[in-house]
């Protein structure tokens, strides 16, 4: 996929409709959680219980931020954002985790994932992650 632009969300949502945010998790409690708390803040929410099921669907091309678990089965959130690096479409990518590991946050942090968040995920500290996605101008270069 092509460059991707950074965008106000104000300007965002009024001249070009909401972002499309996809959330990964194989959990289904935490997966309708989560669904329903990005939807509340305003934002296009698609939901997968797999890794390998968001990778199948169209709406890969259409994220515009990825929100995923870590720990699923058969492909975790790092090996998904490590796919989509290696095939060019770099999407702004925040993983979250019901158990997280100083290690684990520092390999996902190098390999360019924009925020680490632990399970209950706090809604405000939610949000201020996905607009700083959806202001990249590049996603997976110069992360803080």
């Amino acid at each position: 996929m092509g460059r991707r632009f950074a965008v106000p969300v104000s300007l965002w949502t009024r001249e070009t409709g909401l972002p499309t945010i996809s959330i990964v998790d194989d959990d289904e409690s935490s997966l309708e959680a989560m669904r329903s708390l990005v939807k509340s803040l305003g934002f296009t929410v698609e939901a997968f219980s797999s890794a390998l099921d968001f990778l199948a669907s169209p709406h890969v091309y259409a994220t515009d931020c990825l929100i995923a678990d870590i720990n699923m089965p058969r492909m975790t959130g790092v090996e998904l954002h490590s796919h989509l690096v290696r095939s060019g479409n770099l999407i702004p990518t925040i993983l979250v985790t019901a158990y997280p590991e100083d290690g684990m946050q520092a390999r996902a942090m190098a390999e360019g994932v924009l925020c680490f968040l632990s399970k209950p995920v706090d809604a405000s500290s939610l949000l201020a992650c996905v607009r700083l996605a959806l202001q990249r101008i590049e996603p997976g270069k110069d992360h803080p």
